[in-house]
């Protein structure tokens, strides 16, 4: 069941001045709360975006720039537009939405402020209205198997932002390679066969990798038998 709270009580439970609470609320940071007479109610979904803030504050971004994201999501914008908010740009992938409560659950215990601000700033989450987008169903599937196989989520987060910065200089590279010999208007054309290329390559480099450090034991040639005697026939 939610639980609500009178603006006194968010602000405790979110560890913030009441004054910084109706500020984030003035910058529409915050959705309205449910108002009954003169009293403003506000619920988890509230408290859950006041953490983001929090850790996203902590992470450097500014007010403006969070101001900015929620009023895009706000206004339906949708999710190509995502994208170019969170520096991703066209994309093939499913996107996916979840309420904070079916995320808590793909990622059990693991949805702290600080791993959805990680996700926030890779682009993987972003808030729309009551519902959270995760821009690739598969990013998504991927990663809850990992968590759920016992790799904590901030690795999970912390790898993907390593391949993300390898994943930039393959595209570099693939691109380069296709405008000049061909023209930039055939990237888009072409992309396919660059992901079959990087699934080939990575695939072979894990066989490798894992025969490196899993070499099998050395085989012992066989010296040949020795002919055995003919067996005389007992009487």
């Amino acid at each position: 069941m939610t639980r609500e709270y009178r603006t006194q009580e968010l602000a405790e439970a979110a560890g913030i001045p009441v004054r910084t609470l109706r500020f984030y609320r003035e910058r529409k940071l915050l959705p309205p709360p449910r108002r009954e007479g003169r009293i403003a109610w506000y619920d988890d979904q509230h408290l859950a975006r006041l953490r983001t803030i929090a850790a996203l504050l902590e992470r450097g971004h500014t007010l403006g720039g969070i101001a900015e994201l929620t009023a895009a999501f706000e206004k339906g914008r949708d999710v190509g537009q995502l994208g170019e908010l969170l520096g991703i740009g066209w994309t093939d992938e499913t996107p996916v939405r979840l309420s904070p409560e079916a995320l808590a659950d793909y990622f059990e215990g693991e949805v702290t402020p600080e791993n959805l601000a990680a996700a926030l700033d890779l682009g993987y989450l972003a808030p729309d209205g009551e519902e959270i987008v995760h821009v690739s169903r598969r990013l998504l599937d991927v990663s809850s198997a990992l968590v759920r196989e016992g790799v904590p989520l901030a690795a999970v987060l912390e790898t993907g932002r390593r391949v993300r910065e390898h994943a930039d200089t393959l595209a570099a590279l693939f691109t380069e390679l296709i405008s000049a010999h061909i023209g930039e208007e055939a990237v888009g054309r072409l992309r396919p066969l660059a992901k079959h290329v990087v699934e080939a390559e990575l695939t072979m480099a894990m066989d490798r990798l894992h025969q490196s450090r899993h070499p099998g034991p050395p085989r012992t040639p066989q010296p040949p038998q020795a002919s055995q005697p003919p067996q005389t026939p007992s009487s």
